[in-house]
């Protein structure tokens, strides 16, 4: 269950996170998997195809301009064979009092006026916790993760937590460790007197 955002806080710092079942599921529930998914911040991987890509396309770029339009579009996305999302409205609501805090970030991928793509995550020390993507045009939410990486690799943020692997993130060098090697660079990473912005 959802509580105070200092509640969720030491919650991430502990190395768990939410989750629910379903978008209009009142219940939400706290995850410790066993094995991580991290990508290995000097170790990311940009495909070919998509260098070409990001040269050739005008897609905009923005950061923190419209939490809310990315976290309600990460709530309307399915997950992967699944008609349903694991982003509730208690969790929604949480993450946007934690961007209003300073916690929580969004990158932004714009044709036009029209949000395309983008993800979202929480930041606390030199930790980045990657919650959730979406796209709605070609390779916006693969752009808005180069983007993402790029920020954090010049804001000198160590971790890239992804909670779990999937080929969508293994293209780019995602790797699962177990656990405990997971909250070792947690712990490293959160005594790290950095800023996301």
């Amino acid at each position: 269950m959802i509580t105070g955002i200092h509640d969720i806080l030491e919650a991430y710092r502990i190395g768990i996170f939410p989750m629910a079942d379903a978008r209009n599921d009142p219940e939400t529930f706290w995850v410790e998997p066993c094995l991580r998914g991290i990508i290995p911040l000097d170790n990311f991987n940009i495909p070919r195809s998509l260098k070409k890509f990001m040269r050739e396309c005008d897609y905009g770029i923005t950061i923190n301009k419209d939490f809310k339009g990315v976290i309600r579009a990460c709530a309307d996305s399915p997950r992967d064979h699944e008609n349903n999302t694991w982003i509730n409205h208690s969790i929604e609501s949480a993450f946007i009092e934690l961007h209003e805090k300073g916690y929580a970030h969004s990158v932004e991928v714009w044709d036009g006026d029209n949000l395309i793509g983008g993800l979202y995550g929480l930041a606390q020390g030199g930790c980045f916790n990657g919650e959730s993507m979406f796209s709605r045009a070609e390779n916006a939410s693969k752009i808005a993760l180069v983007i993402l990486v790029e920020h954090l690799k010049k804001r000198q943020f160590t971790l890239l937590d992804t909670q779990f692997v999937n080929d969508h993130l293994k293209q780019f060098g995602c790797i699962e460790i177990p656990q405990a090697d997971y909250l070792d660079l947690l712990d490293s990473a959160l005594i790290r007197h950095v800023s996301f912005v």
